[in-house]
């Protein structure tokens, strides 16, 4: 009697497994169990105990199944379910497929409760192939009305994109709960079927829940659809959902695609607590949004906030040093990237190409880029961009010839590259040649405005007005005031007037707001004493009440972005400027170096 009673005796062991932190010492008790018996009479509460070291600590998965198999303790499946389940929430969830097939071969006989966690896993690892094969296992065992395992299928074909298998299964479902909805609804988010989203939750007969609101927004973003946007925003409140973190990055990621960044602002700032999500998203809108600046002087105060920026957040902030030309700033980023050891990815490598390029770091970028071990177009494109703007067009076209080489398509943001390379370094036959490139079988790319644009300004350099207004001419589309800029520089270039009157025709009917095309237009006009049309364009600006934009510089000092305009007299920092305007006034006459103009107030700044 004392001898059962002792091998029935498993509270130590019990104490033993809680208090377990290693493989090597559960191995230890497992010995322990072996050699007194205790194993074969282990109760429910050590085989739940042990089987959930062994699931979460995501240990030797071999070694977990021969543990199960050594129990006698298999009335239920529960230590089994429970063992697939801690692999399918792990950082590994192949193992649950795994452990699944193992414990199969060795007898065990799944529950309606196995199948919800296996298929989870297949979902986590885009396993389509093994979701179809449990798939048929499921309707051999009759558990396919199982309200749990058909959303767990639902969401299985949603997140693989198998978009037609899942609304079957979803049109099929005899009951279907909010997870159901959910389901198919993210399922057409993640394959980009917004329209189709935004139909089916107008189908809707249940209850939504955060995650159907958090899924509809996300659509209405991709689709930016403002208007159903503010609805779903009124039904969050009329609703009584609580503005979450999840529910407030969705909103604020909505009215971002939508180019509302005020309204993206007032929500971000109203956030009471924010993650890593909201502030790449509220940095990344700014940079979209042609604010690099304010983005920047976000992330300095994201930092002092205490959240680390992850690759996306450094990927947005970079964008945002290069629109600015802030390289100290840009090389602060590139060091702390290796100062983490953050992993630079072609997302990181791009944007640090990009950025190195802008600021007017050629050697860097090159280096950066031939240190990659992948790139993809837009890799290529950022250094061919580089390039191009750095007037290098016979190194952006001997780069282009490698990037064909190596079997990467090109895109329309390539040949814009390409031709601007070519406008910018006086190649006009690669021009022609690489434009009509575009239209080639093996490319089958449709020109944009863009690239017209670029045509247009690498004849008009070369002199050829002409031909420049020809291909105007065949344009596929309206020609804007850019195209016409572009022509009507080339036209001041080489005296033709005529053409000039023409353009303004033109610019007439367009009712363009550009200042700087008047202005052109105007000081064109006066070189060649045509004085009433410099009044007809003088009182045409002043009609359509258009002002000249004052001309701008940006310098970086101490890793902040400063702006200056012609004529402002607002700097917080004129005192300081004015006094070391003076002292470099006073060494330049010291040394030599007359000085021919007064600095007043801040007229110094040259127009950009």
């Amino acid at each position: 009697m004392c001898r059962t009673r002792r091998f029935l005796d498993v509270a130590p062991f019990l104490d033993l497994v809680r208090r377990c932190k290693t493989l090597r010492s559960f191995k230890q008790i497992h010995a322990q169990l072996v050699t007194s018996g205790t194993i074969e009479h282990c109760d429910g509460l050590l085989v739940n105990q042990s089987i959930g070291f062994l699931a979460s600590s995501v240990h030797n998965l071999e070694y977990a199944c021969n543990f199960l198999n050594q129990i006698r303790y298999n009335l239920s499946s529960f230590p089994f379910n429970t063992l697939i389940a801690g692999y399918a929430g792990s950082d590994t969830p192949w193992a649950a497929i795994l452990a699944y097939k193992r414990i199969v071969r060795n007898g065990f006989l799944a529950d309606k409760y196995t199948f919800p966690v296996l298929v989870k896993s297949c979902a986590k690892v885009l396993g389509i192939v093994e979701g179809k094969q449990v798939h048929g296992v499921v309707e051999k065992m009759g558990f396919s009305s199982d309200l749990f395992v058909q959303n767990s299928f639902v969401h299985l074909y949603g997140v693989c994109c198998y978009c037609n298998e899942a609304t079957k299964l979803f049109d099929e479902m005899p009951v279907r709960d909010v997870v159901s909805w959910n389901a198919l609804i993210s399922g057409y988010v993640k394959a980009g079927l917004f329209g189709e989203a935004m139909n089916l939750f107008m189908k809707i007969d249940v209850d939504p829940n955060e995650a159907t609101v958090v899924n509809v927004l996300v659509a209405c973003g991709r689709l930016r659809n403002l208007g159903a946007g503010r609805v779903i925003q009124g039904l969050i409140f009329k609703g009584g959902f609580e503005m979450s973190l999840e529910i407030g990055n969705a909103l604020m990621d909505m009215y971002l695609k939508s180019e509302c960044m005020d309204e993206a602002r007032q929500l971000f700032d109203e956030l009471p607590n924010r993650d890593i999500i909201s502030w790449t998203c509220i940095i990344s809108g700014l940079v979209q949004c042609k604010r690099p600046k304010e983005a920047l002087e976000l992330f300095r105060t994201m930092q002092s906030s205490g959240v680390d920026p992850d690759k996306m957040t450094l990927a947005s902030v970079l964008s945002a040093c290069a629109s600015l030309g802030a390289f100290v700033c840009g090389r602060w980023v590139h060091e702390y990237i290796e100062r983490c050891g953050i992993e630079s990815d072609i997302y990181i490598g791009t944007a640090l190409i990009d950025m190195y390029a802008k600021c007017g770091c050629v050697e860097m970028a090159m280096d950066i880029f031939h240190g990659m071990r992948q790139k993809n177009v837009l890799t290529w494109n950022a250094l061919l961009g580089g390039l191009a703007m750095h007037g290098l067009g016979k190194e952006a076209l001997k780069y282009y010839e490698q990037m064909i080489r190596t079997g990467l398509r090109p895109n329309e943001v390539t040949f814009l590259a390409i031709l601007s390379a070519c406008c910018h370094s006086g190649l006009v036959e690669q021009g022609r040649r690489h434009f009509y490139l575009m239209f080639d079988h093996d490319h089958n790319l449709t020109p944009r405005i863009e690239h017209y644009g670029c045509m247009v300004d690498l004849l008009g350099r070369a002199g050829l007005v002409n031909e420049a207004q020809g291909l105007i001419l065949t344009m596929p589309m309206q020609p804007d005031e850019l195209i016409w800029g572009a022509l009507l520089s080339a036209c001041k270039a080489h005296g033709d007037v005529e053409l000039s009157r023409h353009i303004l025709d033109k610019l007439l009917e367009l009712e363009s707001h550009d200042s700087g095309i008047y202005v052109l237009l105007s000081n064109i006009f006066a070189v060649n004493g045509r004085w009433e049309d410099v009044t007809r364009v003088r009182r045409l600006m002043k009609n359509r009440s258009i002002r000249k934009v004052p001309g701008s510089s940006v310098i970086e000092v101490n890793g902040s972005s400063h702006e200056f305009f012609v004529g402002d007299t607002e700097h917080s920092h004129m005192k300081e400027i004015h006094h070391v305007l003076n002292m470099l006034a006073k060494q330049a006459h010291l040394e030599g170096q007359i000085v021919h103009h007064k600095f007043q107030g801040i007229h110094f700044l040259h127009e950009i």
